[in-house]
């Protein structure tokens, strides 16, 4: 009974911002490390980016690092994905994920998810 209910995209114009948000359920967020992934149609699913429960630990992938930030609120189970300088390349739904191991860090391969959300459209274009 995992909910993960992204929201927050949108359509936006290249350079430009958005910040995502994975409101959580069912599961003990606040000791779950928690990865964001994004699937564009032409592409496979791929990671994003993953803080561990305590978001004292962040790994991010190149092709987004220093563009997006990973934020967590454990009193609230939510996570978080501001996004600055969104590129076309950017255009994907965008899913948080539970792990389905806590040895795995940073969760950057497939074998390491057990679910994600329906999750939430980025389109950047001009």
């Amino acid at each position: 009974q995992v909910q993960l209910v992204e929201s927050g995209g949108g359509e936006v114009p290249p350079g430009g911002s958005l910040t995502l948000s994975c409101t959580t359920s069912g599961l003990t967020f606040s000791t779950t490390p928690m990865p964001w992934l994004r699937h564009h149609p032409r592409r496979r699913i791929g990671w994003l980016s993953s803080n561990s429960s305590a978001g004292d630990d962040v790994a991010y992938a190149d092709s987004v690092k220093g563009r997006f930030t990973i934020t967590r609120d454990n009193a609230n189970g939510a996570l978080s994905l501001p996004m600055t300088d969104l590129r076309p390349d950017d255009t994907a739904v965008y899913h948080c994920a539970e792990p389905n191991t806590r040895i795995a860090w940073p969760y950057s391969r497939e074998c390491t998810w057990a679910f994600w959300g329906q999750g939430t459209q980025v389109t950047v274009s001009s």
